[in-house]
């Protein structure tokens, strides 16, 4: 797609999520230098809103040894529906095989479904069970800030459906892309609809959350930002506030880049509020946030 704008002289805004995708993405941003047009990749809810409390945390530490560390969750039938098809093929994809994680300076592969963890994302999402996956945000985040460590960790409020995922994987079954397409319509057909019942006294959410750890003049110090909402909203809207101030002449910038090394994260992100999705800080994720 990027090569198609590249060639049409047409600018070009993604919410892609896939840290292979991403990779290739990247490796245009000659040619799309050249061709003087500006791609912004990854701006929905992961990647996307989540780079951008990590560059606007990261604006007074300008230390190497700053550590961002990404988290995602999500009720499963917030999902539901054709995206719900989409979001379920990529998980089984995500939690496959070896993902890129930003470590000691470079990127290192470790094993999809590791280094598993309880975290707190706001309310009514609460707390979710995470592991490493496979997203773009270490791969980005350590290209444009100065960091000695970026990791993306996700899951599923029920915990039933991480564990199916990883074992799915481990069996064989999403070694090929028709296995996967296979097994995400039969997931958005059975498993998540029996989710949304599971889940039909509470409200079905999503949320992410950045964790970023970093030195300023004063000593070390730990900020925790992240939204709760609605996939759709904090997939969409991200995507067409970046539309909308490239259109607006807000990015500057050409080639081909991720969202935290073009857009202003306090515009951004104040345009998030407005549009109704609302930001919380502190390790409990408790205490709202304005922008």
């Amino acid at each position: 797609m990027i090569q198609a704008c590249i060639d049409a002289g047409t600018d070009y805004v993604s919410i892609c999520d896939d840290h292979d995708g991403t990779t290739a993405a990247l490796e245009l941003d000659g040619a799309a230098k050249e061709a003087g047009i500006t791609a912004v990749t990854g701006v929905g809810w992961t990647p996307g809103i989540t780079n951008m409390p990590a560059k606007l945390g990261t604006e007074n530490i300008k230390n190497p040894d700053t550590i961002i560390d990404v988290y995602w969750g999500c009720h499963a039938a917030d999902t539901r529906g054709g995206a719900g098809t989409l979001h379920a093929l990529h998980v089984f994809s995500v939690f496959s095989g070896f993902v890129p994680s930003f470590r000691g300076g470079r990127i290192r592969w470790i094993p999809a479904g590791s280094g598993r963890e309880r975290i707190r994302f706001p309310e009514p999402l609460g707390e979710v069970i995470v592991s490493h996956l496979g997203h773009p945000e270490p791969v980005t985040l350590s290209r444009y800030l100065s960091l000695r460590s970026a990791s993306l960790k996700g899951g599923f409020k029920e915990q039933g459906l991480n564990k199916l995922a990883l074992l799915l994987n481990q069996i064989g079954l999403t070694k090929t892309k028709g296995r996967k397409d296979d097994l995400a319509r039969i997931a958005n057909k059975l498993l998540l609809p029996l989710a949304g019942k599971l889940s039909r006294k509470r409200e079905c959410t999503s949320a992410c959350r950045v964790d970023i750890v970093g030195k300023e003049k004063t000593g070390y110090v730990h900020r925790t930002l992240g939204p709760v909402g609605h996939m759709d909203m904090l997939t969409g809207l991200p995507c067409a506030i970046a539309v909308e101030m490239l259109v607006e002449g807000k990015i500057s910038s050409k080639g081909v880049m991720g969202p935290e090394a073009c857009l202003n994260p306090r515009e951004f992100l104040a345009r998030l509020e407005m549009g109704g999705i609302h930001f919380f800080e502190g390790d409990r994720m408790t205490t709202r946030l304005h922008i």
